[in-house]
């Protein structure tokens, strides 16, 4: 004879989602979850945090732009036409809330639902039957002021947002703002990857972009290094602290700058490089680069191993960063350790932060941030939070695990949302929550000891307090 117990149902995304034991819940309610957020890495607008926009509708809020939503649509089935293409806003809108119910167990699920929770108050599940109503609500509710893009960040507590900014941008948003105590910081993102990639399509203009900002031709290796370290000034005198490099790999090969001038007057030409010289390239300009970030006492930052705009197709009818990019598999080691060490050697290695794409990279990333921690500032080599195809539970719990295991979790630097959405910012919740919960486990178990003062400033300071300390913006 089978007994049947009734099961005990935990309600959908209630005040303990992902919060396991009421250990977990007491860290998460009363340490984490008042922390502020300091975003360090995104790419939201500057332009649409300056002027303070309003969202015509929930769709320009949160569809526009966001290459996850846009994969999920494909995969269900929907039309470009209604992802990217010339469907109305509404229609848009509706095409998502039929794909929400197909993202189960897709981190979308979570961050969907989240996000109507925290900023609009919405507890109904998103689907074909009430994305309408969804879609009429929240576009009204957009109208208010509190909902700005202003008020968004504000309502999420974001102290500091750190945009990603060409080298040659004029940063005219930034410095409108850069007087004014609206409740958050804007700082800009030094990001100069289409002049240290150099057989990007897009480099030669990028030169001209660089040499009429800088009004100064570029007619060799050291014109370039002139105008980028006249940039990094720039940069530098509106709050800049930090830059950023989105490469499949960190190469680090010998060159000589007699080698490097050559190739660059080469590409100058008109004429296209080999794989060998393209390789010498980069490894000196980031080399020289490097340099000048420690000079200014910036932080450095390499996202390593996306391999990009896989699909010609939608390339060639959309255009890049529309979804179509994958983990790749580059060899990252060798070049991570020849690169640091150079400039550790010369005492020119500045803050830095690894992150990687692929999984199989983890105890790699977190034992290299190892090597090159000087004594001069806890966690000066971090290894970044789960990014991009990682940053959902399973990669946070991975990342969070092969830290601790390697490293000290207590000196990590947190969460960001590397997201292009001004309603991506309950990720950082997401994250807190799963480290609440991680923790809360391991006391339970015994492995941990129960001191809820220790544990809890451990987990203030993963949420704000070591970025605070970290960047000193």
């Amino acid at each position: 004879m089978f007994c049947i117990q009734r099961l005990i149902m935990k309600a959908f995304l209630d005040e303990h989602f992902l919060l396991e034991n009421s250990i977990s819940q007491k860290l998460y309610h009363d340490f984490a979850a008042a922390m502020p957020i300091i975003d360090y890495h995104n790419h939201l607008p500057p332009d649409e945090i300056a002027n303070n926009k309003k969202f015509i509708n929930i769709t320009e809020a949160w569809l526009k732009g966001d290459h996850y939503k846009w994969r999920a649509m494909r995969a269900n089935g929907i039309d470009e036409n209604y992802i990217t293409g010339s469907g109305s806003d509404k229609s848009k809108f509706l095409k998502w809330a039929e794909t929400v119910p197909y993202t189960m167990r897709n981190p979308l699920f979570h961050w969907t639902h989240l996000e109507l929770q925290r900023y609009f108050g919405i507890k109904d599940l998103l689907t074909k039957n009430s994305g309408e109503a969804i879609y009429e609500n929240t576009s009204d509710q957009l109208q208010s002021n509190d909902l700005s893009t202003q008020g968004l960040l504000k309502k999420m507590k974001v102290k500091v947002v750190c945009t990603t900014d060409d080298p040659t941008d004029s940063l005219e948003h930034h410095r409108k703002l850069k007087d004014i105590d609206w409740g958050c910081k804007m700082i800009p993102g030094f990001r100069p990857d289409k002049l240290v990639v150099i057989e990007n399509p897009e480099f030669l203009n990028k030169i001209q972009d660089l040499a009429a900002i800088s009004d100064k031709p570029i007619n060799d290796l050291q014109d370039l290094l002139d105008a980028l370290e006249n940039r990094i000034e720039f940069f530098h005198s509106l709050g800049g602290r930090i830059a950023d490099h989105g490469l499949s790999q960190l190469y680090a090969i010998d060159f000589t700058e007699d080698a490097v001038d050559e190739i660059l007057k080469k590409r100058l030409t008109g004429q296209m490089v080999s794989n060998e010289e393209a390789i010498q390239f980069q490894t000196c300009l980031l080399y020289h680069l490097a340099k000048m970030y420690h000079n200014k006492s910036w932080v450095m930052q390499f996202h390593l191993g996306a391999i990009r705009n896989n699909n010609q197709r939608l390339l060639d009818n959309v255009g890049a960063d529309v979804g179509c990019d994958s983990i790749g598999d580059f060899s990252q080691a060798e070049g991570l350790a020849r690169f640091f060490n150079r400039l550790d050697t010369e005492g020119k290695l500045s803050k830095t932060i690894i992150y990687n794409l692929n999984p199989r990279d983890n105890e790699v990333f977190a034992t290299m941030v190892g090597n090159y921690n000087d004594g001069r500032i806890a966690g000066k080599i971090q290894w970044g939070s789960a990014w991009w195809f990682l940053d959902q539970k399973d990669g946070m719990e991975n990342q969070i695990n092969v830290l601790s295991n390697m490293s000290l979790l207590s000196r990590f630097i947190g969460m960001l949302t590397d997201s292009r959405s001004f309603l991506s910012f309950p990720r950082h919740e997401y994250f807190r929550r799963i480290l609440c919960n991680l923790i809360g486990q391991d006391v339970e178990k015994g492995m941990l000891p129960n001191d809820e003062k220790w544990l809890g400033q451990i987990i203030q300071d993963i949420c704000y307090n070591n970025a605070q300390s970290y960047f000193q913006f």
